[in-house]
């Protein structure tokens, strides 16, 4: 893994924008990976900043999300889609036929999943994965347990994230219990993936997923197996690392560097 450690969040989500932004000038026809919650709000802020600043346009790309609630229509307040809507499609060129999300409110959610999988293969594949990160070390809703060789399906939420996603609705009741999720695998699959995390609350799952062993109980540290994975964090977020001084060396101010 790339672990570039910034002194602040906004100085990490600076540059996991600086990195968003290179892939597409590098491939305006680029295939991206979405992801949702709170830590992607102000990349997305960021990126529509570069966007109305005239520095970067989506006009030639495609969007897959990671996820999205089972039952939950479109237009439901608390779905992704409505997220990614508010946050960043309705304030960027895309071009709104080539966004894409898993559908939740469908009569037979495990057939949109592989639908999905299949429209995924069908575009090519995702050129750059985004990712956040649970505080059970999930990415998308790969919860702990989840098969590291996973494609899209239905998972069952955890009580922890349940609890975490809780204040977007009225009652942990009425919080979701199963989603529609790309699987690990299908993330592994992408030629480039970027884990942004802030914050202390962050710091132990960021630390099993750079430091700890390979396990499904930790889905995240799959990405050590990933030959292209940036993993941008704040002090906060990278609090925990026991190699942290290292990491700081090899990428000092959190820049690119010519070794790894």
């Amino acid at each position: 893994m790339k672990v570039l450690i910034l002194n602040d969040p906004e100085a990490a989500i600076e540059r996991a924008g600086d990195i968003v932004s290179e892939a597409v000038r590098a491939r305006p026809r680029t295939v991206l990976g979405l992801a949702t919650g709170g830590t992607m709000l102000p990349l997305y802020d960021d990126l529509v900043a570069r966007h109305d600043a005239g520095s970067l346009s989506f006009a030639g790309a495609t969007t897959f999300n990671l996820d999205e609630y089972v039952g939950l229509a479109p237009d439901h307040p608390c779905s992704y889609h409505r997220y990614m809507r508010e946050a960043f499609f309705d304030r960027v060129d895309l071009d709104r036929a080539r966004t894409h999300l898993p559908r939740g409110d469908v009569a037979d959610p495990q057939g949109e999943a592989e639908d999905y999988e299949r429209r995924i293969t069908e575009a090519g594949g995702i050129d750059l994965q985004i990712l956040g990160i649970g505080r059970n070390g999930h990415i998308g809703f790969n919860e702990p347990t989840a098969s590291l060789g996973s494609r899209t399906r239905i998972k069952t939420l955890t009580d922890d994230t349940r609890r975490a996603n809780q204040r977007y609705f009225s009652s942990f009741e009425e919080t979701p219990r199963h989603a529609i999720t790309i699987g690990v695998a299908t993330i592994l699959d992408a030629r480039a993936t970027l884990l942004l995390a802030t914050g202390e609350a962050k710091a132990e799952a960021v630390a099993r997923m750079v430091e700890g062993p390979l396990s499904a109980a930790c889905p995240a540290s799959a990405l050590q197996l990933h030959p292209n994975a940036t993993i941008v964090l704040d002090a906060g977020a990278a609090s925990s690392l026991t190699l942290r001084s290292y990491y700081e060396t090899v990428h000092p101010g959190g820049q690119d560097s010519a070794f790894d």
